[in-house]
């Protein structure tokens, strides 16, 4: 069987460890040969491939990013019809069996079209925002979390020595996952997640209180965190899957606090692209190498159509349709544990 392995969608740390697990296990358990397309679905569009193999996969568990590259191309563009045909044309001409896609909800979502199509395809989950509802985990955010916990953990001794509230803009368009782990993990004060409406009033209302002890406050918000009742995007072209590029949300909340908390010293960070980057951690290159062996032998047993999943410590593969029908966010239960508490 030649595979072929693309990562598509935003980069995060573990893809390589994918890639890796999947070219050694495939190679030598079953004689499987390897081609990797570069730029994800665009290289699969243009036929633009690079060989994998052992030697090449070897040293990948501890780099970051994809040495595949990626973007956000979208073969369906033009319609399900004509990207199906264009993907099937250019697997014929490259002598491709079958596809390991390897990425979010968008990237996902094309496999899931093309398996309906009939392609051969499987896929491994891959978003640093945990958003996926059919895995417990994706690979990637716990590297991302750890490198929000550190920012803020720096931020917080700067902001406590000039009495200064320090607001940290992380990534998390929908979901707020990033922002919930990061807040607890960090001690922030406050933690304003996309699912929920803020009570900016109520925010302002902490952040003097942390001051009036002698604190600084420290405030972690999520890109997609609704500050005057939407999200805040940037101006700029929305992407091929229809997304907008947001940005902004830490400073909407810095200027309603300063209008609510007279005389407040505000600094806003956004961590950004930062979360995306480095190396992955421990827990999350364990995760990815075992999502990739999943994935092989799922290729390997015919069973098509199906993405990594994370059950408890078991992973399984999942029909694709249930990782790309729901986005996994934060629910109310979750919210409410630390509910009434100030920190």
């Amino acid at each position: 069987m030649r595979v072929g392995i693309l990562t598509g969608g935003g980069d995060c740390p573990g893809l390589n460890a994918v890639i890796r697990a999947a070219v050694l296990a495939g190679t030598q358990r079953h004689g499987m040969e390897f081609v990797g397309f570069l730029d994800g679905w665009r290289g699969v569009l243009d036929g633009d491939t690079v060989p994998l193999d052992e030697d090449t996969v070897r040293p990948l568990l501890t780099i970051g990013g994809t040495i595949l590259g990626s973007s956000r191309t979208n073969p369906l563009a033009d319609g399900v019809d004509d990207g199906v045909a264009r993907v099937r044309k250019q697997l014929t001409a490259l002598e491709v069996d079958a596809l390991l896609a390897i990425g979010g909800e968008d990237t996902l979502g094309v496999a899931t079209a093309l398996h309906a199509a009939g392609v051969p395809v499987v896929g491994a989950p891959k978003t640093i925002d945990d958003d996926l509802s059919a895995t417990d985990a994706t690979f990637g955010f716990d590297t991302a979390v750890q490198t929000a916990v550190d920012a803020c953990d720096r931020l917080a001794t700067t902001g406590a020595s000039h009495h200064r509230a320090m607001i940290v803009e992380v990534m998390g368009r929908h979901a707020g996952w990033i922002a919930l782990h990061t807040g607890m993990a960090a001690g922030a004060h406050v933690t304003i997640l996309p699912e929920e409406d803020p009570d900016l009033d109520a925010v302002a209302d902490v952040t003097r209180s942390v001051l009036a002890r002698g604190q600084a406050p420290l405030i972690v918000v999520s890109e997609g965190a609704k500050v005057h009742g939407e999200e805040a995007a940037k101006n700029a072209p929305r992407d091929a899957f229809g997304h907008a590029q947001l940005g902004g949300a830490g400073d909407a909340l810095e200027h309603e606090l300063l209008a609510r908390v007279p005389g407040l010293s505000t600094r806003v960070t956004v961590l950004g692209h930062l979360l995306r980057g480095g190396t992955p951690s421990a827990a999350d290159r364990i995760l990815a190498t075992r999502f990739g062996l999943s994935a092989i032998e799922a290729l390997a047993s015919g069973n098509l159509g199906t993405m990594a999943s994370l059950h408890g410590v078991e992973v399984h593969q999942v029909p694709l349709a249930e990782a790309t029908g729901v986005l996994r966010t934060v629910p109310d239960a979750r919210r409410a544990e630390t509910a009434g508490v100030r920190w």
